[in-house]
């Protein structure tokens, strides 16, 4: 295991550089039983930060799993009223929401994909309103990972329980920039690199950006108005704070219904505990038309019949395929990670910050410039060392925007 000083560090980098945790504010914890020794460490820390009140909400994978088994479905069409008025409360008081994510990714396997999409879908639904809190940026949340053992296990097949968690830590730490004497000052150089390369695409002001791979010949154009963002964000009071840890990633939104071709995924995905792999999906006028998967295609399918919108795109992002979670030479199993080892688009929900004064539309302006809407985001990984990608600027000029998979202008 990993020392108690960097489970320390990491701790303070989760709240200091995470959710920029304020004197006086409370926090709010997502985090697996697994990781419960962790989880004191962030909370005692929060304490000593200030916090007046730190919840935890404790997840377990294996009663997770038992409910699915054999719960009716009755009980899985339904979502709790506490924990929807739970979350709204600390949302609406303002609080920090720290979200430690280690699902084992064969979580589900087995299990009826449709209860599993029903309760996903009846989770959002009541969902709904804290969510706009987090996708608006009006309370300051972020998302990091540790180490569990059947997800270590996933990742290091060949090692132990004790050896792959021992592994995975390693990794982690080292993503994570935990592993450098100052992480803090680590990640403040790393978003202003971020900061760097989404300026230049936001003065770029692309129409459409042209994405070809194997299995990929994709033309996707960007709403009017459209926003680069990346590293870290602020809230609508004015506070910094990362979303993602780790993040390598600068995006924005595509036009709901100006997607056309076909693109194929890189790494597995996993949704909610179901793996996905091998697939791919054909776009006419924003909309997936024809969907085909080696492995998962079931849940694929009930993830595009969560709705209308998650039949579309809600988000774009680009990394270069040099970033440290692509350099581990691992496939996570998880989308934090995954998603930051690879270019990703994502079905489903866009975030409104996207585009200049998306945050204070209404739906329906939000349809009018192009924003998708939907229960769903799930982010899938497009990107490797072979994808090329083209700009098309205002003019209709073209040019390279990335070439074997990192930035054309190195």
């Amino acid at each position: 295991m990993v020392s108690q000083r960097t489970q320390e560090k990491y701790a303070e980098l989760a709240l200091k550089t995470g959710v920029n945790l304020q004197q006086g504010q409370a926090l709010m914890i997502n985090a697996p039983i697994e990781g419960a020794e962790f989880t004191r460490i962030v909370a005692r820390k929060a304490y000593e930060m200030g916090a007046k009140d730190v919840h935890i909400n404790w997840v377990d994978d294996e009663l997770t799993r038992l409910k699915f088994e054999h719960a009716p479905d009755e009980v899985i069409a339904s979502f709790p009223d506490w924990k929807v008025k739970l979350h709204d409360s600390f949302a609406e008081d303002g609080a920090a929401v720290l979200n430690i994510r280690a699902t084992n990714p064969d979580l589900l396997e087995g299990i009826d994909p449709t209860r599993v999409a029903k309760a996903n879908k009846v989770a959002a639904e009541a969902m709904k309103n804290y969510r706009k809190y987090t996708m608006n940026d009006r309370i300051a949340w972020s998302i990091i990972s540790i180490p569990t053992g059947d997800w270590a296990q996933k990742i290091f097949p060949n090692k132990s329980r004790e050896e792959a968690v021992e592994s995975l830590w390693e990794a982690i730490v080292k993503i994570v920039r935990v592993d450098q004497e100052d992480p803090i000052a680590a990640w403040d150089a790393h978003n202003e690199r971020l900061r760097t390369a989404r300026e230049k695409l936001n003065q770029k002001n692309y129409k459409k950006l042209i994405f070809t791979a194997p299995g990929t010949n994709l033309e996707m154009e960007l709403p009017e108005g459209h926003i680069w963002k990346g590293g870290s964000a602020q809230t609508e009071g004015g506070v910094t704070f990362n979303p993602n840890m780790p993040t390598e990633e600068v995006f924005s939104l595509p036009h709901k219904y100006a997607v056309h071709g076909t693109v194929a995924s890189t790494k597995p995905l996993n949704y909610g505990g179901s793996l996905i792999d091998g697939f791919s999906l054909t776009f006419k006028e924003g909309k997936v038309v024809d969907f085909q998967a080696e492995e998962g295609e079931a849940v694929l399918e009930q993830i595009l019949n969560i709705d209308e919108g998650s039949k579309r795109l809600g988000e774009v992002a680009l990394v270069p395929h040099e970033s440290p979670v692509s350099q581990s030479g691992l496939i996570f199993y998880n989308t934090l990670f995954d998603e930051n080892a690879s270019c990703h688009i994502a079905l489903g929900k866009a975030y409104p910050t996207n585009l200049k004064g998306g945050s204070s539309m209404n739906e329906q302006e939000l349809d009018q410039h192009g924003v998708n809407d939907s229960l769903a985001h799930v982010d899938f990984m497009i990107g490797s060392e072979h994808l090329n990608i083209d700009g098309v600027l205002q003019d209709g000029t073209t040019e390279p925007v990335f070439r074997n998979g990192t930035w054309a202008w190195k």
